[in-house]
């Protein structure tokens, strides 16, 4: 006779079972993942257990847990009466971006190393290389090149740290790059009390010093103003940048150098620097400024810096490019 709906089944569906090898434990894996205990029927030696919290047995997706250990010697198995749905894990790469909705992933969902757990970039940024910003609680993305400075007038070429008492200290890489460049002198201390802070000149992988014809001053401005030190000589080995430095541990050295024209072979390298410190004289605070240059028309590619005397104990020298 005719019927509405679809083809009767032709074969028959049966529960699944399962059978386990049991042992000294409360503890079992079952085949299928289910909801809870409720959709199987748990047999120990033909007998079935209660199940549920505090009965014989739990269940939860595919763990089996027994309130009371089996032996080796227990038969056990299980009758699968319903499948979980729904509350179950979906199977990997089963939710595609279509079954998302567009507001369900949440700050709240994402964990705190989302950032953190990426690899580092280890230098500037491409000017391609994207950043995300948010415009009026709207996410952005920007490139590198649209928020970077378009012209930074100092860049960082070289830092030297003093972890230990030295007589000198290079700062090198000064090429065709930059015309100019800067240092900058951090909390330097001294061994010896009285000495002057010094310069030479690194050209062609050597520091200039025998008949090097430095030439420059140094004027200090505080206790005695005027005039201490002046190098006019042709052979002079190195330039002063401050004179007369105290060699206590707890009075740093510290101010800003600046090179000119050090890779040319057309004209001089020459500096001006102005230097805070504690002078020996009463170990009072006073600002020298000085300048001079070296006496050949042959490119700078680096400094060096020392003590007329002793070593240099603690402090941080930086050079920058200047564009």
């Amino acid at each position: 006779m005719a019927y509405i709906g679809p083809l009767p089944a032709e074969t028959f569906t049966s529960f699944a079972t399962q059978e386990f090898s049991t042992s000294a434990t409360t503890s079992y894996t079952l085949d299928h993942a289910v909801t809870n205990e409720n959709e199987i029927a748990l047999f120990i030696n033909n007998v079935r257990q209660q199940p549920g919290s505090g009965k014989a047995y739990t269940a939860t997706g595919t763990a089996l847990t027994l309130s009371a250990a089996t032996a080796s010697t227990d038969t056990m198995y299980a009758v699968f009466l319903g499948r979980a749905l729904q509350t179950v894990n979906p199977a990997d790469a089963s939710v595609g971006t279509s079954q998302l909705a567009s507001t369900s992933v949440t700050g709240a969902k994402l964990n705190t190393d989302v950032i953190s757990a990426q690899t580092a970039l280890a230098a500037e940024p491409a000017d391609t290389d994207e950043f995300l910003v948010s415009d009026a609680g709207t996410i952005k993305r920007i490139d590198y090149s649209l928020i970077k400075a378009s012209d930074p007038t100092h860049v960082k070429i070289a830092t030297s740290t003093i972890s230990s008492a030295v007589s000198t200290v290079d700062l090198t890489g000064m090429d065709s790059t930059y015309q100019n460049y800067m240092v900058e002198i951090d909390n330097v201390t001294v061994a010896s009390d009285n000495k002057q802070f010094q310069i030479r000149f690194i050209q062609g992988g050597s520091t200039i010093s025998s008949g090097g014809g430095y030439q420059g001053q140094v004027v200090r401005f505080g206790t005695a103003e005027g005039a201490v030190n002046t190098h006019e000589s042709s052979s002079a080995e190195e330039l002063n940048v401050a004179h007369g430095v105290a060699g206590d541990n707890d009075q740093q050295l510290n101010g800003r150098m600046f090179i000119y024209n050090a890779p040319t072979t057309d004209a001089h390298t020459s500096f001006n620097a102005m230097i805070s410190l504690q002078h020996r004289d009463n170990h009072d605070h006073q600002m020298h400024m000085s300048h001079g240059d070296i006496g050949n028309n042959t490119a700078s590619t680096g400094i060096t810096f020392r003590m007329s005397s002793g070593n240099l104990t603690a402090g941080t020298f930086r050079l920058y490019g200047i564009s």
